[in-house]
């Protein structure tokens, strides 16, 4: 199953058509955008960390705790899964673990960035970067660690925004040539830098849509004139659900109880079949005691 979805993702990412990825970061919304048609999920790892351990994607959550939710999410999803692997998790072994075990994990490609530990969020100001040579020595080891070629490297800068767009784009210029199948050049300020990305490469290009970040958010139609190949949303699904529960809960707060609410539900029903429980009703009819 793992293979065909590499397969099927390289397939699609060869097409000169942009890709927009929704951002999961459980279960929850892994089987939600799963089943909405997408061409492609993100594994964000802001989101996972919040969520798993309700704290900032800061390079507090290990190989260990991000593994085991590639794998999860990957199992969930019939759609190709992209993950974040942050800076591979230490040095040159590391990263050659990190790849191997994301790509047994179920996932089409993995991100990896050039920031010093402890890495922040993209969006966030006071990020380092590590040498380029450092960088370019991860790449290699990335590519030559994965077992399939249609597992896909992603090599993430985040120089523009402490060194400038001319260091983001030179960065990228060596990632590429080191063997990276998807260039991301994290955080560019204005349209006109985007173009500039998009005329600087003739690999897939990654568009990092956060909203509230520091990036503009544009239409589809503009990141592919602009030479975007795969668009991630990573925050879009979290914040929603924040907004929503943010609600909810003000109202119980208010009322002490959930009669009359007039907040917008999933309904139960139909949310208890999302997550299989119509299976769990087919198993239990097959298998029960007959009387």
């Amino acid at each position: 199953m793992s293979e065909m979805k590499r397969r099927a993702f390289a397939r699609r990412l060869a097409r000169d058509e942009l890709i927009a990825a929704p951002g999961v970061f459980d279960g929850i919304s892994a089987r939600i955008a799963d089943g909405m048609g997408f061409e492609a999920l993100y594994m964000t790892g802001y989101g996972v960390v919040a969520s798993h351990l309700g704290l900032p994607d800061a390079g507090i959550a290990t190989y260990t705790d991000m593994v085991g939710r590639v794998e999860r999410i990957a199992r969930l999803a019939a759609t190709p899964l992209i993950a974040d692997g942050d800076t591979g998790y230490g040095g040159l072994l590391n990263v050659q673990h990190t790849v191997r075990g994301y790509e047994r994990a179920g996932a089409v490609a993995i991100q990896l960035e050039d920031q010093e530990f402890p890495k922040k969020c993209g969006h966030m100001l006071g990020r380092r970067v590590v040498p380029v040579e450092e960088m370019v020595a991860k790449i290699r080891v990335a590519c030559d660690a994965r077992e399939d070629a249609d597992f896909k490297i992603i090599a993430r800068t985040d120089a523009r925004t402490t060194l400038g767009l001319d260091e983001a784009l030179r960065r990228g210029e060596a990632y590429a040539r080191a063997g990276a199948d998807i260039l991301f050049i994290e955080s560019p300020e204005s349209v006109a830098e985007m173009e500039a990305i998009g005329r600087a490469f003739d690999v897939p290009l990654v568009a990092n849509m956060v909203e509230g970040g520091r990036t503009p958010l544009i239409s589809a139609d503009e990141l592919q004139r602009v030479g975007y190949r795969l668009a991630i949303f990573p925050a879009l699904g979290f914040l929603a659900a924040g907004a929503a529960m943010h609600t909810a809960y003000t109202a119980l707060r208010a009322r002490g109880s959930s009669a009359g609410m007039d907040v917008a539900l999933y309904p139960f029903q139909d949310f208890s079949r999302l997550m299989g429980f119509d299976a769990v009703t087919e198993f239990d009819d097959k298998y029960k005691e007959k009387k």
